[in-house]
């Protein structure tokens, strides 16, 4: 028998919902955090782009952040980030 895994969206709803830790309010301070840098790089671009803070590298699609990943290798982030592959 294989063992249980846990998907990352049940792992996220159970800390909403049932370990009751503020998820919106962790949201809203990853947003506030990151906003700067969104304003910044949007006045040179409008294509999907890296944020690197704190030993990672948030992955931002559009207006939003989609992934994060650790920041061990930007260059392999970046070309990840052009081929679709996070």
């Amino acid at each position: 028998m294989t063992a249980l895994g846990v998907s990352d969206h049940a792992l996220v709803r159970f800390m909403a919902r049932g370990a009751d830790l503020p998820v919106e309010d962790l949201r809203a301070s990853l947003m506030a955090s990151l906003d700067r840098a969104h304003r910044a790089a949007r006045s040179i671009t409008s294509s999907d782009y890296l944020i690197r803070a704190d030993g990672l590298l948030f992955v931002v699609r559009g207006d939003t952040v989609t992934s994060v990943v650790e920041d061990k290798n930007p260059a392999s982030a970046a070309s990840a980030l052009a081929n679709g592959r996070v």
